[in-house]
């Protein structure tokens, strides 16, 4: 316990926020050693045992997550007023339009939370993305159509014809203020948007929040008019013949950042931004272009249904092609993630920290589904098969940084700190395991 001072003195560093201190001040205000110099207590070790390992870039995780639900929270009280301005446009029918409005949506959240479960992403930023699609972007798009409006006005054009309007400004306007979201996600938390699937997550969330507020904006303005005709063909059209546009076409600038984000330098993310806002842009405005002509055609030819057939035919088909690509498209992308996480765990295996044994269960669903069922037998042993199953998911993302050189050496300690977290998770595991047989064996 007590031993010869030291042979040389530990130099500690700074703190940030406090006086200077030099040696010259340590010198002069010199302090005389005690008789037995104390190095170590039996309570330290104790402690150093039982103090889980700080997570590298822990500050950091901490200043985004603060800024994360200080964005929740704006969008929340944007939400709140929105609310509060439907009420007094709609009154107590608002509630009606917001049934009838999540018909959609509650469909779309349920397949992409299904897409999500390989490796889910934090909850808090599957919320922000929605909600950005449902209040932020509305509010930016109608503020910048309205200072467009205004500046057209003051050069002497009264407002942009409704062709124009629809085929050209709306996609603009709603595509950008859409998915510029995504562009933040990935500059500030790379580690949660790390390849496409996490782009057609972010991107078709954002996409189903617009088109939320957008349809109850539609249904209450058809209620309004006071024809319950107008407003079930306002949400046969909108809510079941189409009800996957606004996600499809948000889903396009998801997915081409996402493959720039798995492996190449961050300005490439916002170079690969553009591809997929014009495709979705074009997307966007072929469809209300074909509505449009689709319509004027129909009127044209005054078929039985007020010129509305024509209309219906092509809402209905090509809804299905876009709604069946965008389907086709996720189910692809998911199966890809799983064999992606099975090949970066391999050099784990290969280099001795996971068996190929444990690299079968954990790439793949039957696996995880059999581990978590052997496993949930040991008390506590559920829990710690989870970790095991959601750090293998973190560690295949780790690894394909660390190959990228993305992160630098900071990424190398993230990933020998995960490594230990798997570890120590697979030995208390295999540790219960061990103690139910020895308490089977003395039954």
């Amino acid at each position: 316990m007590y031993a010869p001072p030291p042979a040389q003195a530990r130099v500690y560093a700074q703190p940030r926020f406090a006086p200077t201190v030099t040696q010259e001040m340590r010198i002069r205000a010199g302090m005389q050693a005690p008789q037995q110099v104390v190095t170590d207590t039996p309570w330290t070790g104790a402690v150093r045992k039982t103090q889980p390992e700080t997570e590298p870039d822990s500050t950091g995780n901490i200043v985004r997550l603060v800024a994360a639900i200080l964005v929740l929270v704006g969008l929340v009280i944007g939400l709140a007023l929105l609310a509060l301005l439907g009420g007094l446009s709609f009154g107590v029918r608002l509630f009606g339009l917001i049934g009838l409005a999540a018909i959609p949506l509650l469909g779309i959240i349920a397949y992409v939370l299904w897409l999500d479960r390989w490796r889910p992403q934090p909850k808090l930023l599957l919320g922000i993305c929605l909600l950005w699609g449902a209040v932020a972007s509305v509010i930016l798009t109608l503020g910048f159509s309205l200072v467009g409006e205004v500046a057209l006005y003051m050069i002497g054009i009264n407002g942009v014809p409704d062709v124009i309007g629809a085929v050209i400004q709306a996609p603009i306007l709603e595509e950008s203020t859409k998915t510029v979201l995504l562009l933040v996600i990935v500059l500030a938390a790379r580690r949660y948007f790390e390849g496409p699937l996490d782009g057609l997550v972010y991107g078709s969330l954002i996409g189903a929040g617009f088109a939320f507020t957008e349809n109850i904006l539609y249904l209450g303005q058809s209620w309004n008019d006071g024809e319950f005709l107008g407003l079930a063909m306002t949400f046969a059209m909108r809510c079941l013949g189409s009800p996957l546009l606004h996600t499809a076409f948000s889903t396009c600038a998801g997915v081409s950042i996402g493959l720039a984000a798995r492996k190449w330098p961050w300005w490439s993310l916002i170079l690969m931004w553009l591809p997929g806002l014009a495709l979705g842009m074009i997307l966007h405005g072929f469809w209300n272009a074909s509505m449009t002509f689709l319509g004027v055609l129909g009127q044209a030819t005054s078929d039985v249904m007020g010129g509305m057939l024509p209309q219906i035919i092509g809402l209905v088909v090509l809804s299905v092609i876009l709604s069946a690509a965008w389907v086709t498209l996720g189910l692809i992308l998911r199966r890809s993630e799983r064999m992606h996480t099975q090949n970066m765990l391999g050099d784990y295996a290969n280099s001795g920290w996971l068996t190929h044994a444990e690299v079968d269960m954990l790439g793949t669903w039957k696996g995880r589904k059999n581990g978590r069922d052997w496993a949930k037998s040991f008390p506590g042993g559920k829990e710690e098969m989870k970790t095991m199953i959601r750090t293998s998911g973190k560690l295949s993302t780790t690894r394909m940084r660390v190959l990228a050189g993305i992160g630098g050496e900071q990424e190398r300690k993230i990933e020998r700190a995960e490594l230990q977290q798997f570890a120590d998770a697979r030995e208390r595991l295999l540790a219960a395991s061990k103690q139910t047989a020895s308490q089977q064996t003395v039954r």
